[in-house]
């Protein structure tokens, strides 16, 4: 389950697409249809990245009418930089 749990993490961090995602959201909630006009992506393809991102817990989002506003979850983040620590400490 550990390994299964960090590969989810990573799988959200291992595309491009994803970190301009991840760099968009620095600056504060985003809506999707921002998302989607600031990386030049369909909906379709953001609903997916969407989706990777949030199931590693680094993203959250929330329903406001049509859209769905996305930002960086804090601790998502946090455990992400914390699993990666772990990982790759020497013992």
């Amino acid at each position: 389950m550990k390994y299964e749990r960090n590969a989810i993490i990573f799988k959200a961090v291992c595309d491009e697409k994803r970190l301009r995602i991840l760099e968009l959201l620095q600056n504060g909630e985003k809506c999707a249809c921002e998302l989607i006009e600031d990386t030049g992506i369909a909906q379709s393809a953001l609903s997916y990245h969407m989706r990777i991102l949030c199931d590693s817990g680094i993203v959250t989002g929330r329903q406001e009418g049509k859209w769905i506003h996305y930002r960086i979850n804090e601790d998502g983040a946090i455990l992400a930089i914390q699993t990666l620590k772990n990982i790759t400490t020497v013992k």
